[in-house]
């Protein structure tokens, strides 16, 4: 029996068929309701693909449903969970990255707290979108809180391995993550390999800062680029609109 996607996730394959994809990563420890609602607005007039709701230290309850709520209120783009456990989950958003940190050291990370998140998500009707999430060097803030033995950059072999690995065992994405603020993107050649032996969707996120970034990401053969704190920290929203529309073309062409 075929297998049928939930509206988010043939949503973004659809657009896959077309494009690379660009999301945006908010914080609701880094971004207030009112701010949440703005730069919403902004990415979808900008071209944005999606927002990402979520963060490492695990913001929950009513700071995190305050920030989807504003989001959905001033743009109809989808909203998806980027959960740091179990606790980051909120009934108004669309969907939520069912994820695993495969190479997380405690198993918490890896089926724990999906299975203390499971039946919430059930209850609320969020549509789950498998991943296999891993962690490359230097893996920042998420790397630490999740207890993960980050895959170091010059081993391209060993992402692929994880990744295909993920692949098999019925997750529909890989995310391959340097870390929120990481001083430098995830390896171009790691992209490559790691592409070469997977057939399905590849995310990258942390690090990516400018339109050169999101270039060689995209032409390294990511599908989707996430980008969250060169947005967040941007000053205005005058110069957040600008980073975005750079960022945009450097992952479209």
């Amino acid at each position: 029996m075929k297998l049928k996607l939930g509206k988010v996730e043939s949503y973004i394959h659809e657009k896959l068929e077309k494009e690379k994809l660009h999301f945006v990563l908010l914080d609701p420890d880094d971004v207030s309701p009112e701010e949440a609602s703005k730069i919403a607005k902004m990415c979808e007039e900008v071209g944005v693909d999606a927002i990402m709701v979520g963060g490492s230290t695990g913001a929950e309850g009513e700071v995190l449903d305050s920030v989807v709520r504003a989001i959905k209120e001033s743009s109809s783009l989808p909203v998806i969970l980027f959960p740091g456990s179990h606790g980051g989950i909120s009934k108004y958003a669309d969907a939520i990255f069912f994820m695993s940190l495969l190479n997380s050291r405690n198993p918490f990370f890896i089926t724990g707290a999906q299975a203390l998140g499971a039946f919430t998500v059930k209850r609320y009707c969020i549509e789950p979108i498998p991943m296999a999430y891993l962690i490359i060097e230097p893996g920042e803030t998420v790397g630490w809180v999740g207890d993960a033995k980050p895959i170091p950059r010059h081993k391209p072999k060993i992402a692929a391995a994880y990744a295909l690995a993920g692949q098999y065992l019925g997750m529909r994405l890989v995310y391959l993550e340097a870390g929120s603020g990481a001083p430098e993107h995830v390896p171009n050649r790691m992209i490559r390999v790691v592409k070469s032996v997977i057939d399905v969707p590849l995310i990258v996120g942390g690090g990516i800062r400018t339109y050169e970034d999101a270039r060689e990401v995209a032409q390294s053969g990511a599908d989707i680029i996430v980008t969250g704190t060169a947005i967040e920290k941007a000053g205005s929203l005058e110069e957040a609109r600008k980073r975005l529309e750079s960022l945009i073309k450097g992952v479209k062409g």
